[in-house]
């Protein structure tokens, strides 16, 4: 038996090991019913997994709702796409970043807005999954309370998926969550002076 052989031999033999603990995992997961997915941490590319994620289920045909809770003074890319989309409801609240508003009142008020809409759609079977960028600050600056949101949350459709998106999140959205996804930053062209941009930034 030739060398080149003999590896080929032991390749195999390792995916086929590989391949029967796969395999066991998958027949383990036997559960039907909606997940609910927190992306945080300080690195970028969250809201971009979340809307990527949505795409995806667009492609199945399936029923999508998005709010994007302080991205409000500019078109982002991903409003721009989406918005008319015969199966996609697409809301921007908000009126920009805090500190770019620097008014408190107004934001809990657009905050608690925000917050009826969704709520509605926790309620709605006919949507399968649910977007909610950037409603993390909404429990750090205490725009919103967190308790009502676990419990529209615990109580949603069996089937509906829920993303959720925010540098920082909440620990008791922490408990109930099904996949944690921690985004790290390393590098950011932004701290080499690289001026932000449409397509990529928003």
């Amino acid at each position: 038996m030739s060398i080149d052989q003999i590896e080929q031999d032991k390749h195999k033999a390792r995916l086929a090991k590989k391949k029967e603990v796969v395999d066991a995992r998958i027949a383990k997961a036997t559960e039907e019913r909606g997940v609910l997915i927190l992306l945080k941490g300080n690195g970028k590319g969250k809201s971009s997994s979340a809307f990527g994620t949505m795409a995806r289920s667009l492609g199945h045909n399936q029923k999508a709702g998005v709010i994007q809770f302080i991205k409000g003074r500019r078109s982002t890319g991903e409003h721009l796409f989406f918005k008319d989309h015969p199966q996609v409801d697409f809301h921007v609240m908000g009126h920009g970043f805090t500190w770019e508003t620097q008014d408190k009142s107004q934001d809990i008020e657009a905050a608690q807005q925000a917050w009826a809409i969704a709520e509605k759609m926790l309620k709605d079977p006919s949507y399968d999954i649910l977007i909610f960028d950037e409603m993390s600050y909404m429990f750090k600056y205490k725009y919103l309370p967190v308790e009502p949101v676990i419990e529209a949350l615990q109580n949603r459709p069996k089937h509906q998926n829920v993303m959720i998106t925010g540098r920082t999140m909440h620990r008791d959205l922490q408990e109930i969550a099904d996949t944690i996804s921690d985004v790290q930053d390393e590098k950011h062209a932004f701290r080499q002076g690289v001026k932000a941009q449409p397509g990529i930034e928003w």
